[in-house]
């Protein structure tokens, strides 16, 4: 039987490994999602067209999205620490160049990378959440618990630029405090002993497994379930500044605020999502938040710009768990022996769902000449999540098969069993 071993690993070893992973997920966070604040100032600096800076968000999440399906299974194939501290490594190397950096193709050249090591590093690190949790209710909860620092470093990261730029420092310092925080990390990780992932020495590890995936029921459904979400998610931090730029009535400051807002109850949500996960069927949970979602987005589109200052922050508390579970969901649908590998192809679609969303709804808005009609096509996406997430809540599929795994990867018992 392929499990990971944990049993030399001690309780106090474990909870520092998760506090770890907890602080490297919100690490990279500060990078990816201060996107929104440091486009502007390329803009600025190069004299480039609002579709050449956005460059920087698109190649960023297409090198995430390619270094996911191809290089997911290296946490397989080597073990998960050295995938995490390949990615860990790399990346570190690679943002201190931006000291040095004085052209827009160079910084497109340190992005590529940079996506690349989080790639390695997400694939190794979702992989590893299954090794260290003792079922698959719990694997939801932990997955809920590292989405949520996820968010705070979403939350850091703007706060730092835009601190960086009143100071009149250069945005590029951002990806220096960033890859200082990682070398600190990448020391404390080689003090850690991390749980043994074993697996049978004749089963074939490699891209073409990987690639194989995509024709998995499970790990397609999973997939296009969280292609749905980010193309959702992303039209509130890309494109909702824009939308409310217009806005001059009684809750401009709420407006001014409101991406900052939505990021707070993303993140908090996703703290409150560990105690729901443990306590809620979570496709009930996932039924009524992606109801809530489509509802906010409804009211936009429906009601117009003075509804949509309010309800599309708020959507943010109802979005938080979504993520978290679909991902752990699809992978916990997998032996651990190929938890790299899933996450990999899940976060492929994460990905392409981040490049290609907001893209098709610039697009769109460009077309009728408006951004509430890049809203519409999100409320279509937020649409298609909630009938998915209702027809699971009603059939779930996934049920036995969740169940049959958690008894023989995790040795769990009793209500777990039936997560």
């Amino acid at each position: 039987m392929n499990r990971a071993s944990g049993a030399d690993v001690g309780g106090k070893n474990m909870t520092v490994i998760k506090w770890l992973t907890f602080m490297m997920f919100m690490m990279f966070a500060m990078t990816t999602d201060s996107v929104g604040v440091i486009i502007p100032q390329v803009i600025k600096e190069f004299r480039l067209s609002m579709t050449a800076a956005g460059a920087f968000h698109y190649v960023t999440m297409s090198a995430i999205a390619v270094a996911g399906i191809s290089l997911g299974f290296i946490a397989d194939k080597f073990g998960r620490k050295k995938a995490i501290m390949l990615g860990l490594v790399l990346f570190a190397l690679n943002s201190y160049l931006f000291a040095v950096g004085n052209s827009f193709a160079f910084f497109l050249c340190l992005l590529v990378v940079s996506g690349t090591a989080i790639g390695i590093f997400k694939t190794g690190a979702l992989a590893l959440i299954g090794d260290i949790s003792t079922s698959t209710t719990e694997h939801t909860s932990t997955m809920n618990a590292v989405e949520g620092f996820f968010g705070v470093g979403a939350i850091i990261g703007p706060f730092i630029v835009a601190y960086l730029l009143r100071a009149g420092i250069s945005w590029k310092w951002l990806y220096v405090i960033a890859a200082t925080i990682c070398v600190l990390l990448i020391f404390m990780a080689m003090a850690v002993k991390y749980p043994q992932a074993m697996r049978a020495t004749d089963e074939p590890v490699g891209l073409k497994r990987t690639l194989g995936m995509m024709k998995d029921p499970y790990a397609l459904s999973f997939s296009f379930g969280i292609f749905l979400y980010v193309a959702v998610e992303c039209a509130i931090y890309v494109w909702m500044p824009t939308l409310l730029t217009g806005y001059h009535g009684s809750a401009v400051k709420i407006a001014t605020y409101a991406l900052s807002i939505f990021f707070v109850l993303r993140a908090g949500g996703r703290f409150l999502g560990v105690w729901m996960m443990a306590h809620f069927n979570w496709a009930a949970v996932l039924a009524l938040f992606s109801l809530a979602i489509l509802a906010c987005f409804a009211g936009s589109v429906l009601m117009g710009i003075d509804a949509a200052v309010f309800l599309l922050p708020v959507s943010g508390l109802f979005m938080s768990v979504i993520y978290p579970t679909i991902n752990s969901k699809g992978i916990s649908c997998f032996p651990k022996t190929q938890h790299g590998a899933v996450a990999g192809l899940i976060l492929f679609f994460t990905c392409g769902a981040a490049a290609l969303g907001p893209l098709a709804m610039g697009a769109v808005s460009d077309h009728f000449g408006q951004p509430k009609y890049g809203f519409v096509l999100a409320t279509v996406f937020a649409g298609l999540l909630c009938a998915g997430s209702v027809l699971n809540w009603i059939f779930n599929p996934a049920r036995e098969l969740l169940g049959r795994l958690n008894q023989s990867e995790y040795e769990a018992t009793g209500k777990d069993a039936l997560a």
